[in-house]
């Protein structure tokens, strides 16, 4: 019986001839929240793979039409996904030639459902891992890409740590960049002082609120034209700082 499909969740190709094993694999993993879609041999297991793209394979080595290492070798050639193998033997052989063609784990038979269920969980946060790693690192390399920060008259170039204001190069200590820069990155939003001393001073001089407005007073002294009426670097009383737009 076919089951509505989870948007949300992710998916898992069972791919086993047989269908008891099957039944309980999907019964398993249902409950544990992912939605299944099943083969029972070995091409239908590769059409299956490559139209519906599934997060993860549970993959019978023994199978009808074609066997599961010919099947692991031909989704590894188009899909990037986990594929865990399923074996009935032992034999060193089949495991080490199940990774070699791209297999990213194995489970022998018979199984604990609770081992297989922890394996297929731990192969899926890695893959979660992989994804958010790399998108941090797209955002740091849209981040070198846009090296500088340009609001209103203010413009920090954050390869050589200069700011220029109204064009002229502003001779500021590494803090008083790095104040600047983190209020500059978020322009007309209002930072506290608890921010800025936990995000640009980390917890050295966690408390002492004080060291905040002292590198703000000396950042107005060097990039303002009238520091009794700041346009650039503003307060905003009983809340913190932020940096004008215009």
């Amino acid at each position: 019986m076919e089951e509505e499909f989870d948007k949300d969740a992710k998916t898992i190709l069972i791919v086993d001839d047989e269908q008891p094993i099957v039944e309980i694999l999907v019964y398993n993993l249902q409950k544990e929240g992912y939605n299944t879609i099943e083969a029972n041999d070995g091409i239908t297991a590769v059409n299956m793979a490559l139209e519906k793209k599934p997060d993860l394979i549970l993959l019978d080595i023994m199978l009808p039409k074609l066997d599961g290492l010919s099947v692991c070798k031909r989704i590894k050639n188009s899909l990037n996904i986990p594929v865990l193998m399923l074996t009935a033997k032992d034999g060193e052989i089949d495991k080490i030639l199940g990774l070699e063609l791209g297999a990213d784990d194995y489970i022998t038979k018979p199984f604990s459902v609770r081992e297989l269920v922890a394996r297929v969980k731990a192969n899926l946060r890695k893959v979660d891992a992989v994804a958010a790693n790399k998108k941090v690192e797209n955002v740091q390399e849209e981040a070198k890409k846009e090296s500088k920060i340009v609001v209103g008259e203010l413009e920090l170039d954050l390869d050589k740590f200069e700011v220029k204001v109204r064009g002229e190069i502003i001779d500021l200590t590494l803090r008083e960049f790095e104040v600047l820069k983190f209020l500059a990155m978020q322009p007309e939003q209002v930072v506290t002082r608890e921010t800025l001393l936990e995000k640009v001073w980390g917890y050295e001089y966690y408390g002492d609120i004080r060291t905040v407005d002292v590198t703000v007073r000396r950042i107005r002294e060097k990039i303002e034209k009238d520091t009794s009426m700041p346009k650039i670097l503003i307060t905003k009383r009983g809340v913190g700082y932020y940096i004008a737009s215009k």
